[in-house]
C-alpha cells in the first residue's frame, strides 16, 4: 500500500498528519503537486512535482496509483478514476470514497455543477474544522491499520 496525496489543495493539518502516519506506519507516502512542497526528511516521504495546468496531477496519481493503495483527495473526478483502479480514496474531511459509494458522490457532484452553471447559488463548503481533522485521522487510522 502507497498513499497518494493531491498536494496542491490539501489543508497543512492533514499533510502534517501523513507526514507523522509515514514515519509510524512505515509507509511510502508520494506527495503530488504542481508547486514546490517543503517536506521533512524521510524515508517513506516523497515529493512529485508536475508542470502547471489542470489536472496534471490528478493525471500523475490516477495513472501510477495501483489497486489497494489510498489517495488523499478532494477532487470527486480523480476520486472517480482512482476508485476505477481498485484504489481508495480518502477526503480531508474524512470521508472515504470507495466503489460502495462514488457513483451517487459523483452523481450529486455533477447535479450541483449543473446547478451553478445555471446561475444557482449553491454555496461553498464550509470551512475546514478541527472536527473535519479528527474524522480525517480517525480514518486514516482505520485504513492503514486494517491493511
Amino acid at each position: 500500500m502507497k498513499i497518494w496525496v493531491d498536494a496542491d489543495a490539501c489543508p497543512k493539518v492533514i499533510k502534517e498528519m501523513l507526514f507523522r502516519a509515514a514515519g509510524r506506519e512505515k509507509i511510502e507516502t508520494i506527495f503530488v503537486a504542481n508547486q514546490w512542497l517543503r517536506l521533512p526528511e524521510s524515508a517513506f516521504i516523497r515529493f512529485v512535482q508536475v508542470e502547471q495546468g489542470p489536472d496534471i496531477a490528478d493525471d500523475k496519481i490516477a495513472d501510477d496509483c495501483a489497486a489497494g493503495d489510498l489517495i488523499i483527495t478532494a477532487d470527486i473526478p480523480l476520486a472517480v478514476r482512482i476508485v476505477a483502479k481498485g484504489a481508495l480514496g480518502l477526503d480531508p474531511r474524512g470521508k472515504i470514497y470507495d466503489e460502495s459509494n462514488i457513483g451517487q458522490i459523483s452523481d450529486m457532484r455533477d447535479f450541483m455543477d449543473t446547478l451553478r452553471n445555471d446561475g444557482i447559488q449553491t454555496g461553498g463548503p464550509k470551512n475546514f474544522s478541527a472536527r473535519d481533522g479528527e474524522k480525517f485521522a480517525n480514518q486514516l487510522n482505520k485504513l492503514i491499520t486494517g491493511h
